[in-house]
């Protein structure tokens, strides 16, 4: 560290690199431990650097943030749900949208399903009609990183003309 010719050095850790110190430097180094393998005894570069290589290996794959998360969503057929619901009690459209509180054309919408009930909406269409319109849906799979990944890519849909 300082520069002087000694005979001696020993190896010391100073702010997380390993130098080899003489015996005045050494006050500003910690002593170096070699790194260990599984076993305990010292590791040897083989070990060390094919650790080395898992830990990027494992830092480098891409990771799906919402894999295993389950989600709740409609379900896909929610309009004839919600239609063989209402006729099986009896009511027309006008009555039961007088029955929620809600208009007749927002009602007339949802069962064509061209428009999506929102929270609310789905809360009273489930306690008046004694149906689910929600069911929990797992998300798809892990994706892995680098070369090794077999997924569609953006790649896949590109032509090359070739002159």
């Amino acid at each position: 560290m300082c520069g002087r010719d000694v005979p001696t050095t020993r190896p010391m850790m100073v702010e997380g690199s390993k130098l080899n110190l003489c015996p005045n430097c050494m006050k500003f180094g910690d002593d170096y431990k070699a790194p260990r393998d599984d076993t305990g005894s010292p590791a040897t570069n083989s070990t060390v650097i094919q650790q080395r290589l898992e830990k990027r290996e494992r830092r480098m794959q891409t990771k799906d943030i919402y894999a295993g998360a389950a989600t709740v969503e409609i379900v896909d057929n929610y309009g004839e749900v919600i239609r063989k619901a209402r006729m099986k009690k009896g009511m027309d459209m006008e009555e039961f949208a007088k029955s929620i509180s809600e208009k007749k054309g927002t009602l007339v919408k949802v069962e064509s399903q061209n428009l999506v009930p929102d929270d609310k909406l789905v809360a009273k269409l489930e306690k008046a009609l004694n149906i689910k319109l929600k069911e929990t849906v797992q998300s798809g799979g892990q994706v892995s990183g680098g070369a090794k990944s077999q997924t569609m890519t953006l790649g896949n849909f590109i032509k090359v003309e070739k002159k």
